[in-house]
């Protein structure tokens, strides 16, 4: 099927056929898009999540923190 024959079935389609086809085309896009990743010579501490919590109490002992939250959550 050639690319005018593709254009001219989509265009013979009622407006809500072509919809479908709009969103399944961004789909496919989405499902194929090249995978982004990070330059490997990016260093984490760079990143902005690092230390995000670092001024809330409860942080100050993380471990601590974990261990209370499964204790409460899973009796562990």
């Amino acid at each position: 099927m050639t690319d005018e024959e593709i254009l001219r079935e989509i265009g013979s389609l009622p407006p809500e056929g072509q919809r479908l086809v709009e969103s399944f085309v961004a789909f496919l896009r989405q499902r194929y898009a090249p995978a982004v990743t990070p330059p490997a010579n990016t260093p984490l501490q760079n990143e902005n999540f690092i230390g995000m919590w670092r001024d809330r109490d409860e942080m100050k002992d993380s471990t601590a923190w974990v261990r209370g939250v499964r204790e409460a959550e899973w009796g562990q």
